[in-house]
């Protein structure tokens, strides 16, 4: 057996979630910009999704769904999860962002798990408070490695792909780290650089065993 864990936002999806959600309330810029400095390695990533997801408080649950699963995902994600289960991967997400798209894109692109976090919902409106599995700039490595032992699968048998300095901790546990279309915080811990948005790209790697 073999491991894929891929990144979702920027990754999977060509996007930030929580950029589009703060589009509906015309705060993107504000939004985007301190995404940009965590996926840079300039914040550290707990107070930054709890400073933005504070920018969502008000927006309806029904109206995240709908942003949520209608997002753009990126070329090539699907087939390249077919062909990595087709080689004896097991494939899961972990994802900073939003269960509301990582789980409802699970069964569009075909991978078998996500991890990812809850928005917080009172009345059928966002709160601006969140929890979950992936809250911190550690919770990546640390899932991964409880992962790893669940289904008895080494680093070497291991492969990531990710773009922002979240995923720093995971490329420390896998033999195969792949920066796509990554920061250069990111670059830096991978021995794959693709980048250009197409996740085929990955299978053309003599790393992808």
């Amino acid at each position: 057996m073999k491991l894929c864990v891929f990144d979702f936002d920027s990754t999977l999806m060509d996007g930030e979630t929580i950029d589009f959600l703060a589009k509906e309330l015309n705060l993107e810029s504000e939004v985007s910009l301190i995404t940009r400095s965590a996926m840079n390695g300039e914040i550290d990533f707990f107070e930054s999704l709890n400073k933005r997801v504070g920018f969502l408080k008000g927006l309806s649950k029904k109206r995240v769904d709908e942003i949520c699963h209608n997002l753009p995902y990126m070329p090539g994600a699907k087939e390249s999860i077919k062909a990595l289960k087709d080689r004896g991967y097991t494939v899961v997400v972990f994802s900073g962002g939003f269960r509301t798209a990582t789980t409802w894109a699970k069964d569009i692109l075909g991978y078998d798990a996500d991890f990812s976090n809850t928005l917080h919902v009172k009345g059928e409106i966002l709160t601006g408070l969140v929890g979950g599995d992936m809250m911190f700039g550690f919770s990546k490595g640390d899932m991964l490695q409880r992962l790893q032992a669940i289904l008895k699968i080494d680093r070497n048998s291991t492969m990531v792909v990710g773009d922002g300095a979240n995923d720093i901790s995971m490329f420390k546990y896998a033999q195969t780290r792949v920066a796509f279309c990554a920061k250069e915080v990111l670059k830096k811990e991978a021995n794959v650089i693709i980048d250009k948005k197409d996740l085929t790209k990955i299978l053309e790697s003599d790393r992808c065993i």
